[in-house]
């Protein structure tokens, strides 16, 4: 039996919750390295905690920019500039085209299922009727980041 409080134990799950799945994480990490890399558990772990803190990091200066305008949802365009707001403009840049050409993708994809879409009063399109089982995710935009973004640190360490 563990020596943790309920209080300790409800901590634990809230910490274990805020990060992103570590599979996903080592997808990601295995896609970037050559076939025969290995990468340790350690590893692992820390780019785990440190995505789930960026994308925190980003979405609470999003968040905040919302509240400021009275609005509930976090759209696209608020990440964006939270990222410039923040310093991340060579990302922004790379994730602005990705957002217009994911954007283009779904709304073929909705025409040709048959969906239609309506407004939600703050300038965001929902989804009002259709059926998604037509959706191919293949068909959407794959964003290499380690490409499409010019001087970014990985571009600084392969010149020196």
């Amino acid at each position: 039996m563990s020596n943790n409080s309920g209080d300790e134990a409800d901590f634990d799950l809230k910490e274990q919750d805020r990060f992103l799945p570590i599979a996903n994480v080592a997808r990601i990490m295995k896609k970037s390295l050559p076939d025969n890399a290995k990468i340790a558990k350690e590893a692992k772990e820390c780019v785990q905690e440190c995505v789930s803190e960026f994308i925190s990091f980003i979405t609470s200066e999003a968040s905040d920019r919302c509240a400021q305008e009275k609005r509930k949802t976090i759209n696209g365009e608020d990440i964006l500039w939270a990222m410039q707001s923040l310093g991340f403009e060579n990302y922004a840049e790379a994730l602005k085209v990705y957002l217009s050409k994911y954007r283009e993708t779904t709304k073929n994809l909705d025409r040709a299922t048959g969906k239609e879409k309506e407004e939600d009063g703050q300038g965001q399109q929902m989804f009002a009727t259709g059926d998604q089982s037509g959706l191919a995710t293949s068909s959407l935009p794959q964003a290499n980041y380690f490409n499409a973004m010019p001087n970014t640190f990985m571009d600084q360490q392969k010149t020196q």
